[in-house]
């Protein structure tokens, strides 16, 4: 029985390891919301007019972690005053074995953002309520399609390590 063991065990080494993915930690980075007019803005009435901008930047940590840095910015405006602005920093340490080159650069632009994605929009709306003003809509973002933009504007280069991009 110890030889089928040991059988078992020197067969699985020629084999390449199935590759990892695992989220170690989850966390706000930083978070900053401003309004400008003061106590002024509730006394008129405005018009919105929201312009939001994203950015996403990857950092290898060791061997098979990495953090991802996705920075949401939203600004409200009417005419030229800016009603409110926030940004927010939600990071993420991802752990990712046996992927490499392209693959792993669209795994950190793509699948680690979509899974901070809703951490952001659920810390921008909680802020904006606390600043007494009505609940933001976030809409999705899709990083699949950011991705292949910006491959194909020649912004990355399939590294998948100290890449930024922005939206």
């Amino acid at each position: 029985m110890t030889e089928e063991n040991n059988q078992a065990a020197d067969s699985g080494k020629g084999e390449q390891a199935a590759p990892k993915f695992a989220v170690q930690r989850i966390y706000l980075k930083d978070i900053s919301f401003e309004t400008p007019m003061g106590p002024a803005v509730f006394q008129k009435q405005v018009k919105p007019e929201i312009n939001q901008d994203i950015s996403l930047s990857t950092t290898k940590l060791g061997t098979d972690n990495y953090e991802v840095e996705l920075t949401l910015t939203v600004t409200v405006k009417d005419g030229e005053d800016t009603i409110y602005l926030i940004e927010v920093h939600q990071g993420g340490i991802f752990a990712i074995q046996g992927v490499e080159g392209p693959q792993l650069a669209q795994l950190l632009n793509t699948i680690c953002p979509s899974t901070l994605f809703p951490y952001v929009r659920e810390a921008i709306d909680s802020v904006v309520i606390k600043g007494s003003f009505p609940a933001l809509m976030i809409p999705p973002v899709n990083f699949e399609a950011l991705f292949a933009k910006a491959v194909e504007e020649g912004k990355l280069q399939g590294k998948g390590e100290s890449e930024s991009v922005t939206h």
